[in-house]
């Protein structure tokens, strides 16, 4: 997967379009982190903490889209990335993507539908993150989804690292 995102403009018109079309799912006070769009493509927005920053040069959306590529070349499921943001009416990134098919394992365990079976093959999922060299430090049954073919995959994959 050698795939090239290029950053597109996204004015305060086009912003503001899209956030109505779509649904708020995450925000704080400072303003929405992350927007289920119309079509059903999440978008993540990252802010820029400070004026000179390095996130400027490298940054979290191209972070996050790298990261999925390389879970993805080792045969590990994740979101897809379909393009990279820079807002220009306020100092933040973004990163559009097609979510995991699925339900997190959080979701599961709260509707009491996470089996015994589930927790066998969860522990296995783990083994073999490990395996290929993927650390997720932040790795919790939100983060982890188990997919309709039976499989497990990731998402919000920051804080994924590799060896």
């Amino acid at each position: 997967m050698t795939e090239t995102l290029h950053w597109q403009p996204l004015d305060k018109p086009a912003w503001l379009a899209l956030k109505a079309e779509g649904e708020i799912i995450e925000q704080d006070n400072r303003g929405v982190k992350v927007l289920r769009c119309a079509n059903g493509d999440f978008i993540k927005l990252f802010r820029v903490k400070r004026r000179i920053t390095t996130a400027r040069l490298w940054n979290p959306a191209q972070e996050f889209f790298r990261k999925a590529q390389q879970l993805k070349q080792r045969g590990i499921a994740t979101v897809t990335p379909v393009s990279l943001y820079r807002l220009l009416h306020v100092p933040r990134f973004g990163a559009r993507y097609q979510p995991l098919e699925g339900e997190t394992v959080r979701t599961l365990l709260q509707q009491k539908k996470f089996t015994e079976k589930h927790i066998t093959e969860l522990a296995a999922f783990i083994a073999l993150l490990h395996s290929k060299g993927i650390l997720f430090r932040s790795l919790h049954p939100g983060n982890v989804v188990l997919r309709p073919d039976g499989t497990f995959g990731l998402i919000d994959i920051l804080d994924c690292r590799f060896r």
